[in-house]
């Protein structure tokens, strides 16, 4: 199975244009996610996916690849979908050009559990510690079943805990990966009618029948929105410029 690395990057953002071009510590982010992303032993080829010159041209400068997609993709799963048209291979991993701390190992926990289940579609979930994440509406949060399958995402808390025993939500992590036939099928179909409900494009997959399998992490992602969320990263890498 030749598993390819994708980094959808794209320049526009009503909050942070530009943003894979921002500075971490004197280095772009759309360069620390790819430097992280390339430790991942389970990965053959790794590559940004975006829709501007400037950033291509960065990705090649630190020695990356990068190739130009559509300026009018809607999410990143039609971006990648249109990166299996130009790179080949048989299973896509989505991982976002804004996690500039990716683990490698959870990519690497990813293709793994992708082996034991081909056809399936496999994402990643991790405990929530905080109360307010759990009714956090900007928290996604995914029941599985015993199998480790996901049975649905949702902004509102699932399971709803009328019983009051103790129980551990998890967040969902929008890290993907996806069999080549089920990406170009998948960006095919119309949205489905909760995923219009929710706002998440994963629930198309499960209501046309698609598997996704959850894989368990201790790692929680550290997204950037903003501009703010840049000295936030800074903090967590400790100020030092080379790490």
């Amino acid at each position: 199975m030749k598993v390819v690395g994708v980094i959808p990057a794209r320049y526009g953002s009503t909050r942070f244009p530009g943003k894979p071009l921002a500075l971490i510590n004197g280095k772009p982010m759309i360069q620390r996610v790819y430097e992280q992303v390339k430790k991942s032993t389970e990965l053959e080829t790794v590559v940004v996916a975006t829709d501007h010159e400037d950033i291509k041209k960065v990705v090649e400068e630190f020695g990356g690849t990068a190739i130009m997609t559509r300026t009018d993709h809607e999410t990143g799963s039609d971006r990648i979908s249109e990166v299996t048209q130009k790179v080949e291979g048989d299973f896509y991993v989505n991982v976002q050009g804004d996690e500039p701390l990716i683990r490698p190992e959870l990519i690497d926990a990813l293709v793994q559990a992708a082996k034991e289940s081909p056809e399936a579609v496999v994402t990643a979930k991790t405990a929530i510690k905080h109360q307010e994440d759990v009714n956090n509406p900007n928290v996604v949060k995914v029941v599985t079943n015993k199998n480790g399958f996901a049975l649905y995402f949702s902004r509102s808390t699932i399971p709803y805990n009328r019983s009051g025993v103790e129980h551990t939500y998890f967040k969902h992590l929008g890290l993907y990966g996806y069999p080549k036939d089920v990406l170009n099928k998948f960006v095919e179909l119309p949205p489905s009618d909760f995923e219009k409900v929710e706002v998440l494009e994963q629930l198309r997959l499960l209501e046309n029948g698609f598997s996704i399998k959850v894989v368990e992490t201790s790692y929680d992602a550290v997204g950037v929105d903003t501009p703010e969320d840049i000295e936030k990263v800074e903090k967590i890498l400790g100020g030092t410029a080379n790490v």
